[in-house]
């Protein structure tokens, strides 16, 4: 399958627009205060008020009472009587207007209440506008003096994103620091087309560029009944293809079945205690059946989708290593269980306030490292991915034959690994397909190595006729949201999968689904690989399709 590249016209330097000038807009008029018209202290005018139209009330009250009991007609008032009346209304009408003075101004000022709060949506949108409108350099002066400032150390460089404001600006002038201060050119890292703001903080720390890693398609991969097309971001040539071949040969034959067997991400702090017998004692406090309901409240604390699942415990001297497992939905996890960790080291401290915590990592998790641990105990999620290959299939399309396949598994990558001393190494080459599909779909290329710890297995079916093949995968360590999962490309290749974001209806269960999908890949792989080889012809078709006469330096496309 040919990929066409278009290259694209270079784009207008960004770095050369100038800040728009912000409009200059007239203010209504305020509204009236309730104090405004008041000469004296608010305070004292209150009080004023107050007693002048309770003391009035009361003389009124008191009146009235007089007349009735006197038989006076109440039409009838004296001037003391008219000047209490008119007191008691003026008291009321400042007391009124004070305190329901909102209500008062709602219908005596409402035209410029109404022109205020137009005129107030109306910066709160331009505001707004300015907030999401990039902020470009005015002039390439400018970007000269910044420039200059990064090389002579007087602006550090990985502070530019928060200083500009602007990721690409500050990608920019990064990348020109970069290339006069080594006094090494970066043409050929492309610049342009990249949207530095997705890695801000998350991603990648003061970028200059980006590299170009062509992304190719294997399949249709048929898997547990469903067909995938699989996205692998690599550089070798024929790995594409040669992944492609076998999952030809798996459809061709009803396709592969694969099982989840485990899902726990781990993280192993080590703590450190006066004498071994204390930390003997944490062991068997942690081993405890009756207290690991307990310490789970406290882990599943720190996310809604983290469930603690075991702890297991290793001593060294006065040390202890505590291995946590759990699950952590979607995402690939690391994050989530040491948070988790973290809560349950500070709820131990109160049984145990002589814990000194050395690290959040003993490396008895084991991250990024081969380790036996997750060789033997598994780590993220545990696959086993099966299927039966045909005689003829094997013949017409892996050009070989099922002993030599099987013959060729046991000295290579049984006894051949076992010689070498291999630890979850017996396989041909998982790595290649596990990094690629890594790549593509936004995962730690670093988890690659415990997440391509393998064994594949060959043996002869129904009468010597056909081949059963098989993988196991005990620590594939992947997540569908995090991390490069949401960058734009690495996004697009997940969807590709569909097992793009978290799962609404299941939670894990797309990071579950990628999972068997890159062991059904790995499948596919090991079973091409193993044929050529057997066949004779894994030199000729790397010297026919991975070696080119182009001199790739000469050739340059624009972004």
């Amino acid at each position: 399958m040919e990929s066409h590249r278009s290259c694209l016209p270079p784009k207008p330097p960004r770095a050369t627009l100038h800040h728009r000038k912000k409009p200059v807009y007239q203010s209504p008029p305020p509204p009236l205060k309730p104090s405004d018209p008041v000469p004296l202290p608010l305070y004292l005018t209150n009080v004023v008020f107050f007693t002048l139209f309770f003391s009035v009330a009361y003389f009124l009250l008191l009146r009235w009472r007089e007349k009735i009991r006197t038989s006076t007609p109440l039409h009838i008032v004296s001037v003391t009587e008219i000047v209490a009346v008119v007191s008691l209304f003026t008291s009321f009408i400042y007391l009124l207007g004070f305190f329901g003075f909102e209500f008062v101004q709602s219908i005596l000022f409402r035209p410029y209440i109404e022109e205020g709060a137009e005129h107030e949506d109306l910066l709160g949108r331009i505001e707004e506008e300015n907030r999401k409108m990039p902020v470009r350099i005015s002039s390439n002066e400018e970007n000269e003096e910044i420039i200059d400032a990064v090389v002579n150390g007087k602006i550090p460089s990985y502070s530019l994103e928060s200083n500009l404001g602007d990721c690409y600006r500050a990608a920019l002038i990064r990348r020109e620091a970069v290339q006069r201060s080594t006094k090494r050119s970066l043409e050929g890292l492309p610049l342009d087309g990249f949207n530095y703001d997705s890695i801000l903080g998350q991603c990648c720390e003061m970028p200059i560029g980006y590299v170009q890693i062509p992304v190719g398609i294997a399949g249709p991969l048929l898997v547990n009944g469903c067909e995938y097309t699989v996205p692998m971001a690599t550089t070798e040539g024929c790995l594409v293809a040669s992944t492609n071949r076998g999952c030809k040969a798996i459809y061709a034959c009803g396709g592969a079945t694969a099982i989840l067997l485990r899902d726990g991400m781990t993280r192993a702090p080590v703590v450190r205690f006066p004498t071994a017998k204390r930390a003997s004692d944490l062991k068997f406090f942690l081993e405890e059946p009756l207290n690991f309901d307990a310490l789970a409240v406290v882990f599943n604390k720190s996310s809604r989708f983290a469930r603690l699942q075991r702890i297991q415990c290793s001593m060294a001297g006065k040390n202890l290593y505590i291995r946590f497992s759990c699950s952590t939905g979607d995402a690939m996890g690391m994050n989530m269980v040491s948070k988790g960790v973290q809560n349950v080291l500070e709820f131990l401290r109160r049984d145990f306030p002589d814990m000194d915590v050395i690290g959040i990592s003993g490396n008895f998790c084991s991250d990024k490292k081969p380790a036996a641990v997750n060789w033997i105990e598994g780590r993220g999620k545990s696959v086993v991915c099966e299927a039966i290959i045909t005689s003829d299939v094997v013949k017409n399309v892996l050009k070989t034959t099922v002993p030599a396949l099987v013959e060729l598994n046991m000295l290579k990558n049984l006894a051949g690994s076992a010689v070498a001393g291999s630890l979850g190494g017996f396989n041909a080459h998982a790595a290649n397909i596990v990094s690629a599909i890594f790549i593509a779909t936004g995962q730690d290329p670093a988890q690659n190595i415990e997440s391509s710890h393998c064994i594949t297995m060959m043996e002869a079916v129904n009468e010597g006729q056909d081949l059963h093949i098989s993988v196991t995968m005990p620590s594939i360590e992947v997540g569908t949201v995090g991390g490069g999962t949401q960058l734009a490309s690495q996004s697009a290749c997940l969807n590709l999968l569909g097992v793009k974001g978290a799962s609404k209806d299941s939670p894990g269960s797309n990071s579950r689904l990628l999972s068997t999908i890159i062991a059904g890949s790995v499948l596919a792989g090991e079973l091409s690989l193993m044929s050529a080889i057997a066949a004779g012809q894994l030199v000729k078709s790397h010297m026919k399709y991975n070696r080119s006469n182009k001199d790739m330096s000469t050739i340059a496309c624009q972004n």
